[in-house]
């Protein structure tokens, strides 16, 4: 079975990247897809400094084990000043090639202004710099607040399919490089 971890860089508590990430999540597990979301908002995790051990963190090492174990990530980013949230690539720059190499990855960003792609090739940058295969796939969300309904439901049937296609190719491509 394919097992699948969920980030996203977003620590606000009515946020859009984490839908984005839950709707995905949920489009990976109906296709038979284990996934784990690791919540940064309820993980104490310390700003990296490079050390290979957080031995005052135990949330560190438990984000390294679930990440270890998993075949793919699924990460999830609003973007920032045009990048990556400094959220996510914290909990990145804890782990290392040991948890990171050789995952599958699909990249999914969000933003309340027009969609461009900033972010997701900052997160394709440091998947590629860790060893890890970013499959074609991607999201990129502009408008954040137009896409959504106050339940959280996607508005846009377009948006809707690529969530699908997002899905299927994080599932399928896993299986293929990871031999599942």
């Amino acid at each position: 079975m394919v097992r699948i971890v969920g980030i996203a860089g977003s620590l606000r508590t009515e946020s859009y990247t984490q839908i984005a990430l839950s709707l995905a999540s949920q489009r990976v597990e109906a296709l038979g897809a284990d996934i784990e979301i690791l919540d940064l908002r309820q993980m104490q995790l310390p700003f990296c400094n490079g050390e290979k051990e957080y031995p005052d963190y135990p949330d560190v090492q438990r984000m390294r084990d679930a990440v270890s174990s998993a075949d793919g990530l699924i990460l999830a980013t609003p973007e920032y000043h045009g990048g990556v949230s400094g959220v996510l690539k914290n909990a990145l720059d804890l782990m290392s090639f040991d948890q990171l190499s050789d995952k599958v990855v699909g990249l999914i960003s969000v933003l309340g202004g027009q969609p461009n792609s900033n972010a997701l090739n900052d997160l394709r940058l440091i998947m590629r710099w860790v060893h890890a295969w970013v499959i074609p796939e991607q999201i990129g969300i502009g408008q954040a607040w137009k896409v959504f309904s106050p339940e959280g439901k996607l508005l846009d049937e377009k948006l809707s399919q690529r969530f699908d296609e997002f899905a299927q190719s994080l599932v399928d491509n896993t299986r293929k490089l990871r031999n599942l």
